[in-house]
């Protein structure tokens, strides 16, 4: 089962529901899509390290056979390209390796080479075995890196647990198209529910079960509770605005591990996930 966690914004507690979930029901697998700032593997610390390079595929020019016509220039919507004089130029960077101009080049002047955006660092911890995307800074996409975690080949038998990058924009969309459940965590503030609506209109595009983990909940109002309640979206737990989970969190301990009731909670929270999607999946076969 992948169960994919995601949020509106960084700052959530998508990284300490991601952790603890996969910390407490190990074996299991963790995949950080987080790619432009992974965080997981400073609470797992895994140990026997393998890094796999991940390259893209970005244009390159013969000379010889470049007339300087711009049809590569104009194709690209991306800007990527540029023409000073006859002198062909690409700006790696915001290359998006669409392949499009090598094929549209009248003069088949251009040919795709390899190039280097980030790598892949595969460890172990505790019986999890932690994924991490690591996305160089100043590339355009870490979208290859994550198709690229999920191809990595995992036990059959092991729940994974996907933490997804911030927002919903195609980055995330990538982290949750396989998902067989996603979980939606927010804060109980306007800017929470701001938030909690954006990534709730995601999950019902592509049409996955889904639930909230309202995090950081103190007495008084909760508009993100008082929205789940209206939209008939289940609330699976409720995390409390609690000092300890701040004081550990912020020396890179699991809760799950060090904290009996913490364990208890998100092994019962992997149970509810697994009842309410199964329930979801018997319910969608009768319709």
């Amino acid at each position: 089962m992948k169960i994919a966690v995601l949020s509106g914004k960084g700052g959530t507690g998508k990284t300490l529901v991601s952790v603890n979930l996969a910390a407490a029901i190990a074996p299991s697998v963790y995949l950080d899509c987080d790619v432009e700032e992974p965080n997981g593997h400073l609470f797992f610390r895994p140990k026997s390290i393998q890094r796999e390079a991940v390259t893209v595929k970005i244009p390159a020019v013969d000379e010889t056979k470049c007339n300087a016509c711009r049809t590569c220039v104009e194709f690209c919507k991306f800007h990527a390209l540029a023409m000073v004089g006859t002198r062909w130029m690409l700006f790696d960077d915001i290359c998006h390796s669409c392949g499009g101009c090598t094929l549209l080049c009248p003069q088949q002047a251009l040919h795709e080479v390899e190039k280097s955006i980030g790598e892949i660092q595969t460890g172990t911890s505790e019986g999890v075995t932690v994924r991490t995307g690591w996305l160089d800074p100043g590339q355009s996409s870490g979208v290859p890196i994550i198709r690229k975690l999920f191809a990595a080949e995992s036990p059959l038998d092991q729940p994974m647990i996907v933490d997804c990058p911030p927002g919903s924009a195609c980055i995330v969309m990538d982290s949750i198209r396989d998902a067989d459940y996603c979980i939606l965590v927010a804060e109980p503030t306007l800017f929470g529910l701001h938030n909690l609506k954006m990534v709730h209109e995601l999950v019902r595009l592509f049409q996955k079960p889904h639930g909230v983990i309202l995090n950081k909940c103190i007495e008084g109002d909760n508009p993100s509770k008082d929205y789940c309640l209206e939209q008939g979206i289940t609330i699976l737990e409720s995390i409390p605005f609690d000092k300890t989970i701040g004081r550990l969190n912020s020396n890179g301990r699991i809760l799950a591990r060090e904290l009996p009731q913490y364990h208890e909670m998100f092994t019962r929270l992997h149970q509810k996930i697994r009842e309410v999607a199964g329930y979801e999946t018997a319910a969608d076969s009768e319709r």
